[in-house]
């Protein structure tokens, strides 16, 4: 059974998802690949993931954390969730190519559909999809939006505070 609940962020409010007690969601307002509201579940912000989630990323944004220790819950199909667990090992305030990412993978071929999985990561953030970047260093396609990508980068790499 999935709830969710929205919480205050420097980026505009966020949805997160829990389905059980791992978290399978965290969408930005307007975000590219955003399910359906109906899909979210009822409201329960008072859920224990919920309640780390909010904690742990308040100490991120306030540049205490550079990363995570939640319980994840990732759908998806076994090459995205390859993907998604790949992004995960990306050190904060690093950037990582897709061709990259593909051969850390051990599939060096598959730049563009590790592209298309990063570009469906449910958890955003905390799952740092924004760590990706074109062959070039180049910014390139974010669920968020490229300002959002930008700002998320330039915080890591400059350590200041955003909350």
């Amino acid at each position: 059974m999935r709830t969710h609940t929205v919480i205050g962020s420097p980026y505009d409010p966020l949805t997160l998802v829990a389905d059980g007690e791992g978290l399978c969601g965290l969408y930005m307002v307007q975000q590219r690949h955003r399910p359906a509201e109906e899909t979210f579940g009822h409201p329960d912000p008072g859920a224990p993931v919920f309640v780390e989630t909010e904690r742990q990323l308040k100490e991120y944004f306030a540049g205490q954390r550079t990363d995570f220790d939640l319980p994840l819950s990732f759908g998806g199909t076994e090459f995205q969730r390859m993907v998604w667990e790949g992004l995960c090992a990306i050190p904060y305030g690093e950037t990582v190519s897709y061709g990259r990412l593909a051969d850390r993978l051990g599939r060096p071929t598959a730049s563009r559909a590790v592209g298309l999985a990063n570009g469906k990561n449910p958890i955003g953030i905390i799952v740092p999809c924004h760590r990706v970047v074109g062959s070039t260093g180049d910014l390139t396609g974010y669920g968020g939006g490229i300002e959002r990508k930008r700002q998320l980068l330039d915080f890591e790499r400059a350590g200041v505070t955003l909350f």
